[in-house]
């Protein structure tokens, strides 16, 4: 097994170069769960603890942007049971955020959208991010009810009305009148894409924005992923050439 503990340290990762913004698709609360012979709602709940970990851990090495796929416009497919538990436990870590990064000046913003979300929830959104808003250290965006393509049709539609009302003409729409309206608005693109549990696509988040990110896959399990494997990620992108699209 890769010496994680021993080699991979803060010291040996260049601060002068790390990823302004790592993105993280959180997969395997279930996988780590069933292997355990445990209910699916005790993985998610580890993977909450794992989040946590994370977002210290990311904050305590000067990441300024970190993004999280907490729950995707598909996973409303998933039993009804199994929904319920995933907003019990983002509600929980909303409303105890607070809490959690006391001291550490962390703003939190939530993107996606939010009709289908209860009002608790949306109470707690709007709370912590108002309580968080002066907070200059990282950005934690929770990604909530997203969707990649959702949130193109959500910016196509917002361009549509603006042609509409005469606001701006059909040719003089470009990147920037998208990027405009994306619910990530103002954040710099994800320099670095985690994926954990083995899978390897981006499962509908952040389309747009992924353009010219670093992808990096590893099959430890979500509840499992640790500093250690976050050191990996973030010394892999600092072996790579980003060229975009140069030579």
């Amino acid at each position: 097994m890769f010496p994680f503990k021993k080699r991979l340290n803060n010291v040996e990762i260049d601060k002068s170069r790390l990823p302004a913004h790592i993105a993280i698709i959180m997969d395997g609360n279930g996988r780590w769960a069933k292997r355990r012979g445990m209910p699916r709602n005790i993985g998610h709940r580890e993977g909450t603890n794992a989040l946590r970990r994370i977002v210290h851990k990311c904050n305590d090495i000067g990441i300024k942007y970190l993004t999280v796929y907490a729950f995707s416009t598909e996973n409303w497919n998933r039993p009804q049971s199994e929904v319920n538990t995933l907003m019990d436990l983002l509600y929980e870590f909303l409303k105890n955020a607070d809490k959690e990064i006391a001291g550490r000046n962390v703003r939190i913003r939530v993107i996606g959208d939010d009709y289908r979300l209860t009002d608790k929830i949306k109470e707690e959104i709007a709370r912590v991010q108002e309580t968080t808003k002066s907070n200059d250290g990282m950005n934690l965006i929770i990604a909530l009810n997203y969707g990649g393509r959702s949130d193109i049709v959500h910016a196509v539609r917002n361009i549509a009305e603006q042609i509409k009302s005469g606001e701006i003409k059909p040719e003089e729409i470009c990147e920037d009148t998208i990027e405009q309206k994306l619910y990530t608005y103002g954040i710099p693109d994800p320099d670095l894409l985690i994926r954990t549990s083995g899978e390897q696509r981006t499962s509908n988040f952040l389309i747009w924005q992924l353009a010219y990110t670093e992808f990096w896959f590893t099959k430890t399990l979500w509840p499992d992923f640790k500093e250690e494997h976050l050191f990996e990620a973030i010394l892999n992108y600092q072996n790579r050439d980003r060229r975009y699209g140069g030579v």
